[in-house]
């Protein structure tokens, strides 16, 4: 029971596939030395999710429990933060990463599929964090991390509900931070270009254009790692040859 309760809760959403995967994977491995972790993985896919728990277990994991919610939904948010809560009792690290990427241009988008863009990018980060974040602050300890986009700081054309959605994010990261820095709580902000990732599929992009799913998940380890006197505020990672 002791190192039930040492051994970090990590949560991970939009762990089914792409970066959410591999980071799971990075911290079921790279805490294996340190007594473990115990990893919650969250996503809709729940096949999916399987795959990627059998996979982090092999890693090092020393236990993993997959919980499948679209994050976007206040009232399914709600049920799987019970279950997760009823199974591992606490969150040590929160990690924001579900999302998705259509493109498509602004003028012709639907209200439809903005609504859901936005929800599945921004509300989805506000819903998981109100969830957990109240408890960390009260420990007065944890670390969130909030996966944004380069398409936070600058637009590209085809994709202006993303676009929005991402500057949406950074800004409620931004504010995230500013309301938690005394709580002991960490907000970590991290802003990808171009990635290996389903989202990419039939793009036409070669994948040596894009940087490793794996590399974007070891920014997040790396920054979790540091002393709690010192946080990372924001990443961004891009390509050696720039934006796509």
């Amino acid at each position: 029971m002791a190192r039930a309760q040492t051994t970090p809760v990590v949560l991970v959403t939009g762990a089914s596939q792409g970066i959410g995967a591999a980071i799971a994977e990075v911290f079921a491995r790279e805490l294996r030395g340190a007594g473990g972790c115990r990893l919650a993985l969250v996503a809709r896919n729940g096949a999916n999710l399987r795959r990627v728990a059998q996979r982090c277990l092999r890693t090092g994991a020393t236990e993993v429990e997959t919980f499948v919610c679209d994050v976007s939904d206040a009232t399914a948010v709600e049920t799987m933060a019970e279950a997760l809560r009823a199974r591992f009792a606490r969150v040590d690290v929160l990690i924001n990463n579900a999302g998705y990427f259509v493109p498509d241009a602004l003028l012709s988008l639907s209200p439809e599929r903005f609504d859901a863009t936005v929800a599945a990018n921004l509300r989805s980060v506000f819903l998981v964090t109100r969830a957990f974040a109240p408890a960390m602050a009260k420990r007065g300890r944890g670390d969130i991390f909030v996966m944004a986009s380069v398409a936070g700081l600058r637009a590209f054309p085809a994709g202006g509900a993303y676009v929005a959605a991402k500057h949406g994010v950074l800004g409620l990261a931004r504010a995230l931070r500013e309301e938690l820095k005394s709580s002991g709580v960490r907000v970590t902000t991290v802003l990808p270009g171009a990635t290996v990732s389903p989202s990419w599929k039939g793009s036409g992009v070669p994948a040596a254009r894009m940087m490793p799913a794996a590399d974007v998940a070891r920014a997040f380890f790396d920054a979790y790692r540091l002393s709690r006197r010192t946080v990372v505020e924001e990443i961004i990672l891009r390509p050696q040859l720039g934006d796509v």
